[in-house]
């Protein structure tokens, strides 16, 4: 029995890697809050959260599935919320059962199985009732197919037989096991047989014919009968637990994919009731395949800076639609690096199948999103700071694939602006004519103006805005590379202070 909630005809792997660049992307992107919204203090929610969102889907199809599974989660919170409670009480059940966890006698592995499968029972009692409750509520193919699932396979016939077993199992009347003589008279080829039927009443049993067998008392002292007998007793049995025992790792097996499935959508359902919290709107992309250049957003925000900062944030609206390169300029803190996150927070969100963090959002899915963001100083002093930006670019470009998207924030700015503009616009031409798409935040005026020079139309130039007294709106509009940051604003708002005149005697 599958989930497929967030596959259509494959499991997720809980323990798939993450991608080499995975630490990179967490802090270039800032994705700790977002991971901190979703996850809470649940592991397992955290671990399923990083796996989806830093392996990003690329099929345009699967990303479809996952964002119809997520609606029908958002609209019915609470019993999807259920089923991640009762995958959880099963395995918590089960991992609280340590009878005969590590003993390699039958007769205890065979008892622990009964008591885990009786417990599974009832939880797989309880999805198949919320299966029948709410299964006309929800409309995607995942939920649909995996209600189907569990009112196919887990019928009242199921469960009937089922709860036989597992009663007839406990042996109650003890077990009826037969065995052949081999060499030396030892016992071999033991069988479980099933027990004898009942004879009827007291009366027909003493006046009808018996059975041609033999029994015997074992003395309640005889420690070294009893052993040899419930050896006996675990030869006959050994292949009905180990039967058990495999039952038992199949349905845990199931309850397990069930929770870490769930488990991503339950993580997203927290992220959006934080943001509504925040009054901060989300939407559902619309896709491009990615061989296209389709980016169109309104009110485009950076949701982990929402998520962290009590003060609103400010969102953009852009059409970068056929657009390869778009270089982004302007005042010092005036909101590029902002504009930067929420265009990889995005990419990245959309194509796990989540919603996205803006009031529209439309983009082509890109095969691999790589960032090359400016570091600190190196304290090992082990290379110069323009040596390591070089590594580190050389790294992004070995893993970069056709139609991948690369997020530059002021790179090559740790040499001087002739050779730093020369070495990022060999990149930028490079790589575009490979088919990379690149948003290049930076202050190097001698590229971006060389670039805005070329009067390519596959080229968008955006400034961060800033108004004549120096206030910064935070918005990022199309213009023009300017030949200054207007570094003098934070010159006078750190160091200039206005002084009273002193008083005259």
């Amino acid at each position: 029995m599958k989930a497929h909630l967030l596959f259509r005809d494959q499991d997720f792997d809980p323990a798939q890697p993450l991608p080499a660049h995975a630490t990179e992307l967490t802090l270039d992107l800032g994705l700790a809050p977002l991971f901190d919204a979703m996850t809470g203090e649940d592991t397992v929610i955290r671990d399923a959260a990083l796996r989806t969102v830093l392996n990003p889907l690329v099929e345009h199809d699967a990303i479809i599935y996952r964002q119809d599974v997520l609606r029908d989660a958002m609209a019915n919170r609470e019993v999807v919320r259920r089923i991640y409670a009762i995958a959880i009480e099963a395995i918590d059940l089960e991992h609280k059962n340590y009878f005969g966890v590590v003993s390699r006698y039958p007769g205890a592995v065979l008892h622990r199985s009964v008591d885990v499968m009786t417990m599974f029972v009832e939880q797989l009692g309880k999805l198949r009732r919320i299966a029948d409750l709410h299964a006309p509520r929800f409309r995607s193919e995942g939920f649909g197919a995996f209600f189907a699932t569990l009112r196919r396979e887990l019928d009242d016939a199921y469960f009937a037989e089922l709860r036989d077993h597992l009663a007839r199992l406990k042996f109650n009347g003890g077990t009826l096991i037969s065995a052949e003589l081999g060499e030396a008279l030892k016992g071999r080829n033991y069988v479980l047989r099933q027990p004898n039927r009942n004879q009827g009443n007291w009366l027909s049993g003493l006046l009808g014919r018996g059975p041609k067998s033999y029994s015997f008392k074992l003395h309640p002292r005889d420690e070294g009968g009893a052993r040899a007998l419930s050896a006996l007793n675990d030869q006959g049995i050994n292949l009905v637990a180990n039967a058990a025992a495999q039952a038992n790792d199949h349905v845990l097996s199931f309850f397990r994919m069930l929770r870490a499935e769930t488990a991503f959508y339950v993580g997203c359902l927290a992220l959006e009731e934080n943001l509504a919290a925040r009054g901060k709107p989300v939407c559902f992309p619309e896709l491009a395949p990615a061989v296209e250049r389709v980016h169109r957003f309104g009110d485009l925000y950076d949701v982990s800076l929402a998520l962290s900062k009590q003060e609103p944030v400010v969102g953009n609206d852009g059409d970068l639609t056929g657009k390869d390169v778009v270089v982004v300029t302007g005042a010092n803190q005036g909101g590029k690096s902002t504009f930067l996150r929420s265009i990889g927070l995005a990419q990245l969100m959309m194509q796990a199948g989540m919603f996205v963090g803006a009031a529209s959002f439309a983009a082509n899915l890109c095969r691999g999103l790589q960032t090359h963001y400016k570091r600190e100083e190196d304290t090992s002093m082990t290379s110069g700071k323009f040596d390591e930006e070089l590594a580190r670019m050389s790294a992004v470009i070995d893993r970069l694939r056709p139609d991948g998207l690369l997020l530059c924030n002021e790179s090559f700015q740790s040499t001087n602006e002739r050779e730093g503009s020369a070495i990022a616009r060999e990149l930028v031409l490079t790589l575009a004519a490979h088919r990379i798409k690149i948003v290049f935040v930076t202050h190097l005026y001698d590229l971006a103006h060389s670039l805005h020079a070329r009067g390519d139309p596959a080229m968008a130039f955006l400034r961060a805005e800033r108004d004549a007294d120096g206030t910064r709106s935070f918005r990022v509009m199309p213009g023009e590379p300017l030949s200054t940051s207007f570094g003098q604003d934070l010159y006078r708002q750190i160091f200039v202070t206005t002084q009273e005149p002193a008083p005259v005697a």
